[in-house]
């Protein structure tokens, strides 16, 4: 048995990792078994090409990929500006608009496919649309952030499988970035190096958890991962964004990204559940050491099994850890670089 607890230095905290507790005796709920064997095409989806969206508007007919404002924004350019607050408050109660724009992303005509059944080609062309993205939404006068992020999978609450994502380019930047860029500027500050390029270095050095590693890109489990396969994707050379990136470390990236995904579904031969997030600089100001990478948080830790967050996470802010990176890594590394389904 071993209790330790490991430094978080992206978010300035700690993080215990208990690996003996994975196979602790469990009566809690599991999830259900996963649905396989999607159509091609769903008629009722909103999401498949040609097909009526929640308000009417219609699809294309589109073959590859397909942007669009999202139906039920979270934040929006005509976002109303709120009632003031009422009563004697005390200067405690503040509210603002919630301006900015909510797009989605599909990834594929197909309503059977997933990210990590793209060729590492495809991928490239989806980061060159997420650019084109950020690009225009970081010219809006109104937006300060763009956040690109993928909820997969029924354990994160996904109701429609289509393959897809969403950006939120928002009037403010979200709370985990700030806390990076304040770790990324300090570490600067004190080391005179940037922060991600130490872990990669690091990472590269000890080597058991490392999973992807090209010209130049990489991605590893994390040595203070809060998520049993926690991983991140980053180019080994340092941009602010994914919009930085030049074309000729694209394809790189991208196929670094793939075999990580391909790890995670061949793992339990199942589509891998993940929330994944681009954690990119704001589009305004400068931001000394920030390093621009791909964050996947995979909430299971076995194949039924969820990563719940309890007392520890949500009553008192630090994450446990039921598992040790080494040895989920190891897991990862273990298996075929050939997605499951090609066999």
């Amino acid at each position: 048995m071993t209790w330790e607890e490991r430094y978080h230095p992206l978010r300035d905290e700690w993080v215990v990792v208990a690996g003996h507790r994975q196979h602790r005796p469990w009566q809690g709920e599991l999830q259900g078994e996963q649905k396989q064997g999607l159509p091609q095409y769903v008629p009722d989806c909103y999401l498949c090409p040609g097909n009526s969206r929640v308000h009417g508007a219609k699809n294309p007919n589109y073959s590859s990929l397909f942007a669009f404002d999202n139906d039920h924004p979270c934040v929006a350019a005509a976002a109303p500006v709120p009632e003031p607050v009422q009563g004697p408050d005390l200067g405690v109660h503040q509210n603002r608009r919630a301006e900015g724009v909510s797009r989605v992303v599909c990834y594929s005509p197909r309503h059977d496919l997933t990210l990590a059944e793209l060729s590492a080609v495809e991928i490239a062309e989806l980061f060159k649309l997420w650019q084109a993205e950020y690009r225009a939404l970081a010219l809006l006068p109104s937006v300060e952030h763009v956040l690109v992020f993928e909820n997969k999978g029924e354990a994160v609450g996904v109701s429609n499988p289509h393959p897809h994502c969403q950006i939120y380019a928002t009037n403010f930047v979200f709370k985990t970035i700030e806390t990076e860029l304040r770790a990324c500027a300090a570490h600067l500050a004190k080391t005179g190096r940037v922060l991600f390029r130490d872990l990669i270095d690091a990472e590269l050095h000890d080597g058991r958890r490392v999973l992807a590693d090209n010209a130049g890109a990489v991605g590893f489990v994390p040595y203070f991962a809060r998520y049993a396969y926690e991983t991140y994707v980053a180019p080994k050379r340092t941009y602010l964004s994914l919009a930085d990136v030049p074309d000729a470390e694209l394809l790189e990236l991208a196929d670094a990204l793939k075999q990580v995904l391909v790890r995670f579904d061949n793992l339990w031969r199942m589509e891998f559940p993940y929330v994944m997030a681009l954690h990119q600089a704001p589009t305004r100001g400068t931001h000394p050491g920030f390093h621009f990478h791909v964050q996947l948080h995979p909430p299971l830790r076995r194949p039924n099994l969820l990563k719940y967050l309890a007392g520890p996470e949500i009553g008192g802010g630090s994450f446990i850890s039921d598992t040790s990176p080494e040895v989920t890594a190891a897991e990862l590394r273990a298996v075929s670089l050939q997605h499951y389904k090609e066999r």
